[in-house]
């Protein structure tokens, strides 16, 4: 199936934190994808409307919308994980929401991407949140199967269970971290790409002494200021519009 149209949706993870791109953006896992398919289609358009720190509600309030108007071939959904960060956020609640989304995205005749997220058992932040994320993620395969949605699962990805799969704030993905998704999504889109999601991280030592020399640094320069913008109820994205606002030509 060729797509001549694709808008993505969500938070960083969809914006492309922290793949470096041009002038100061970011590039991404979406970025990549569009890159991909407008081989097959010189008139291939994609908007991406995801911004970082963004909530279900949100992304359902300001980009849904956006979305069901631009009407293109292939929409991509990706929130929650901000949600489920949140003391108190109820993973039930938090489907019923992406599920009316979902049935008004796949209303359009588009092809809906969804995403399970990565198995948060080696991350320190969200470890003792493991059951909520499980739960919210197998809500969400149900979503896919339920709308006819494909789906990339995240969760079974070993290859970015790796952490030199993930830049120094260990909640965003790297370069080759993003790399590695957008291989998995044109795989599950059926579109052949250059490398494979299974990318196999070759065995290395890690001193622990530097280990917890990084744990100090990592808890001093991204978890203190992360903790401190939710105490005054900011976030990263506050003020920032969509990299790409317009359904318009890849380049």
């Amino acid at each position: 199936m060729i797509f001549r149209s694709f808008v993505a949706l969500g938070d960083s993870f969809t914006e492309g934190m922290n793949d470096p791109g041009k002038d100061g953006a970011f590039r991404g896992w979406a970025d990549r994808v569009a890159e991909r398919l407008a081989v097959d289609d010189p008139s291939f358009r994609y908007a991406n409307l995801a911004v970082r720190g963004k909530l279900i509600d949100q992304i359902v309030a300001d980009q849904v919308p956006v979305a069901v108007e631009m009407a293109p071939d292939l929409i991509s959904f990706c929130a929650g994980g901000n949600d489920l960060m949140r003391p108190g956020s109820d993973p039930d609640v938090m489907a019923k929401k992406v599920a009316r989304a979902v049935r008004d995205l796949r209303a359009t005749g588009a092809e809906v991407l969804l995403f399970t997220g990565v198995d948060p058992h080696d991350m320190p932040l969200m470890r003792r949140m493991r059951g909520k994320f499980a739960i919210f993620y197998l809500h969400v395969r149900s979503i896919a199967d339920l709308y006819g949605c494909r789906l990339v699962d995240q969760w079974s990805m070993q290859s970015i269970r790796d952490w030199r799969a993930w830049s120094a704030d260990r909640i965003h993905l790297n370069e080759d971290g993003h790399r590695l998704v957008a291989a998995r999504v044109l795989d599950v889109l059926g579109v052949p790409g250059e490398e494979s999601w299974r990318h196999d991280w070759p065995a290395r030592d890690v001193d622990p002494r530097v280990r917890r020399r990084e744990d100090a640094l990592w808890v001093r320069e991204f978890l203190v200021p992360w903790v401190s913008r939710r105490l005054r109820g900011r976030s990263s994205g506050d003020g920032l519009d969509p990299k790409r606002p317009d359904l318009s030509p890849y380049a």
